[in-house]
C-alpha cells in the first residue's frame, strides 16, 4: 500500500512539473536582444583622481570616438561615486556596444586602435603598466540589454 501511494505521489508530482514546463513553452516572448554594455569599477588612489580623468579625456576618449566614428559604440560615460567606502570604485566606466560582434574584431585592428590612440602598441603597453600606479580595477561585467517589445 506505502509503495501504491508513493508511486501515486510521484505520478502526481510528475504531471505537476509538466504541466508547468508545458505552460512555461507557451508564454509570449516580450523583449529582444539590445545592444551590450561593459562596465568597469575603477578605484583611483589618493591623489591620482585629477590624473587620472586625465587619462580619460585622452587615450581612453580616443578609443571611445574611434569607436563611435567605426559605429561600434553607441555611448560611453564615466561616472563619479559619490561616498564611495575604503576599497571601492570611485568611478565607473560604461560603454554600449551595438552588439556581441564588436567584440570579435582582430587583434590587428585592435593594435590598429591603441597605435593611434597611444603612438604604438609597446607605448599602450608602457600607459598600462603606468596606470597602475593611480588607479586600482575593482572588476566589471558584460551585459546585454534586453529590449522591451509590443505595447
Amino acid at each position: 500500500m506505502k509503495i501504491l501511494a508513493g508511486a501515486a505521489l510521484a505520478a502526481a508530482m510528475a504531471l505537476g512539473c509538466a504541466g508547468g514546463v508545458a505552460q512555461a513553452q507557451t508564454a509570449e516572448r516580450t523583449y529582444d536582444n539590445g545592444p551590450v554594455w561593459t562596465i568597469g569599477y575603477v578605484e583611483t588612489k589618493p591623489g591620482m583622481f585629477d590624473e587620472y580623468m586625465a587619462y580619460l579625456n585622452g587615450p581612453y576618449r580616443a578609443l571611445q570616438e574611434a569607436g563611435k566614428k567605426r559605429g561600434d559604440i553607441l555611448a560611453y560615460h564615466v561616472l563619479q561615486v559619490d561616498g564611495q567606502r575604503e576599497h571601492e570604485p570611485d568611478v565607473i566606466l560604461l560603454i554600449e556596444f551595438k552588439n556581441m560582434a564588436v567584440f570579435d574584431r582582430s587583434l590587428n585592428e585592435l593594435d590598429k586602435d591603441t597605435s593611434t590612440a597611444f603612438g604604438s602598441v609597446v607605448k599602450s603597453n608602457q600607459a598600462a603598466v603606468k596606470r597602475e600606479e593611480i588607479r586600482v580595477l575593482r572588476g566589471g561585467l558584460t551585459a546585454r540589454e534586453l529590449v522591451m517589445m509590443g505595447k
